[in-house]
């Protein structure tokens, strides 16, 4: 048994077209400009207000109107879901993962509450047996204090987190855990910058590549 540990966001599933229609429902109550779809993946993985300070940024506005901005996206981002899907065979894994006995754990810095909503929407909340958000803790990612409190509440080990970004490989480096890269993800074109233990491009490999850690490990 170990504990398998992953991302969300551009790792089990693609949530940039909700995301990026969150940020233009807000943007366009503003009376600017949206963003395209690639301006949201370059903006996300660092959590929520980080990404509304950048595209704040991009679109010059005012920065006395940005906690009512944040809490707007917020508020639109928790039911933001009709356009994400989730990747090609990841559900598929979860379920080899978890009858090969592993414990299943969440370490994302989306909110809670749009992680709460997604997960019920695609039915993906059973896999996990222990969920930290970017707001469940003071620290998010790439500060290793998130991943950490996911691998106590586990309780089990060897560990290994999975995720698409540099924001994932630094948090695991950090955290001293090996780092599975998904590379079809957010990963901003920085794929050769990223330690990592192994790679995979598509979910039905991606079982393969934990055994293969796992059996490293050992």
């Amino acid at each position: 048994m170990a504990a398998i540990i992953f991302d969300l966001d551009g790792t089990l599933i693609d949530a940039a077209p909700d995301i990026c229609a969150t940020a233009n429902t807000v943007l366009a109550e503003e009376g600017a400009a949206p963003i395209s779809l690639e301006e949201t993946k370059s903006f996300i993985g660092n959590g929520a207000r980080v990404f509304v300070e950048r595209m704040s940024k991009l679109r010059n506005l005012p920065e006395a109107g940005f906690e009512a901005r944040h809490r707007r996206f917020q508020q639109v981002y928790v039911e933001a879901h009709d356009h994400t899907v989730i990747y090609e065979g990841a559900v598929a894994a979860l379920d080899d993962l978890r009858a090969a006995g592993h414990r299943l754990g969440l370490c994302t810095n989306k909110p809670l509450l749009p992680t709460q909503s997604v997960l019920a929407h695609f039915d993906l909340g059973g896999y996990f047996d222990h969920v930290i958000a970017g707001d469940s803790l003071p620290q998010r990612k790439p500060d290793p204090a998130p991943l950490q409190a996911v691998v106590a509440a586990l309780g089990v080990s060897p560990v290994i987190y999975v995720g698409d970004s540099m924001t994932d490989a630094l948090t695991a480096k950090s955290a001293g855990v090996p780092f599975l890269l998904y590379t079809e993800g957010y990963n901003h074109g920085r794929l050769a910058e990223m330690e990592r233990a192994a790679t995979f491009s598509h979910h039905r490999d991606m079982a393969a590549q934990i055994q293969s850690i796992l059996a490293c490990e050992a």
